[in-house]
Order: structure tokens, then C-alpha cells, then sequence
């Protein structure tokens, strides 16, 4: 299955000029992220992430803030378990307007395949994948190395 297409996050990743400009984070985050809130449960992530291409679901508080995240691998047999007893409080974020290349580096070098991405009172824009990432790069030159 293809991934889903990406889109600019909400507008938050270009100077407004048509010339060539480093790609940046926002320009791959996929926007359509599954939530859930802190005082769910396991079943409500499984249904959460039913029918969705992801993998994650981000745990949010009031006006879409990052609370943590939670993997369907790491989801307990127990579907009445509360997400706080099993989600990842705290989890790594980047700005939309973060420069892409150098990020793809630091991901590699983790063996991270995904990042959220926040604004910088940590609501969620998307999540960033490295192959999406990846791919976004190898069509895109290096405006340093251009004329």
C-alpha cells in the first residue's frame, strides 16, 4: 500500500518565495494523525487506529497539545487498560520549519522512522516519516549547490 500524500502543514513551511529553499519538516508531515485523549483506553486506541495507514496514536490534551504517544505494538492484551499506564509521556518533537536534511540525519542515526511534529506550545501539526522524508530529498537539489 502507498503511503498517504503529504501536504504542507497549515502553511507553516515557506518564506512565501518561489526560488529554490531548504525542504523542511511541515512539507512531509502527514496531517491525518490519530488521537486520543488521556483518560481513554486500549480498545479506544484500537479503534482509533482502525483503517488508518498509521502505525501511532498521539495522546492529547486540550487544544490538540501532545501529551505522548502510543505504538499498536506496545498496545496491552488488556483493552481496558487505561492509556497512562502504557503511552510514552513526553515524546521527541520538531518545529514545521525545521530543515529537513539535517533531521533525516539525526533520524537515521536514532533508527527513528517517525517524529512528531508541534507547534511550540507542543499542538500537534503531523507526523514526520523518515521514508517520506527520504523520498521528498532525493527529488529535491540542495539550493547550497545550485548556481
Amino acid at each position: 500500500m502507498a503511503p498517504p500524500p503529504v501536504r504542507s502543514a497549515g502553511g507553516l513551511t515557506g518564506s512565501g518565495g518561489s526560488g529554490p529553499h531548504y525542504a523542511t519538516a511541515g512539507e512531509v508531515a502527514r496531517l491525518e494523525v490519530p488521537t486520543c485523549r488521556f483518560d481513554e483506553t486500549a480498545r479506544d486506541i484500537r479503534r482509533a487506529l482502525e483503517g488508518s495507514p498509521e502505525s501511532l496514536c498521539v495522546v492529547v490534551i486540550e487544544a490538540g497539545i501532545v501529551l505522548g504517544r502510543v505504538r499498536a505494538r506496545e498496545l496491552p492484551d488488556d483493552d481496558s487498560t487505561p492509556i497512562l499506564q502504557f503511552m510514552r509521556p513526553g515524546p521527541a518533537t520538531v518545529r514545521p520549519r525545521e530543515e529537513l536534511r539535517p533531521l533525516v540525519e539525526r533520524m537515521r542515526k536514532a533508527g527513528v522512522g517517525t517524529i512528531l511534529a508541534t507547534t511550540a506550545k507542543g499542538r500537534l501539526v503531523g507526523v514526520v516519516h523518515r521514508d517520506d522524508a527520504e523520498r521528498l530529498l532525493a527529488k529535491r537539489p540542495n539550493p547550497m549547490l545550485m548556481d
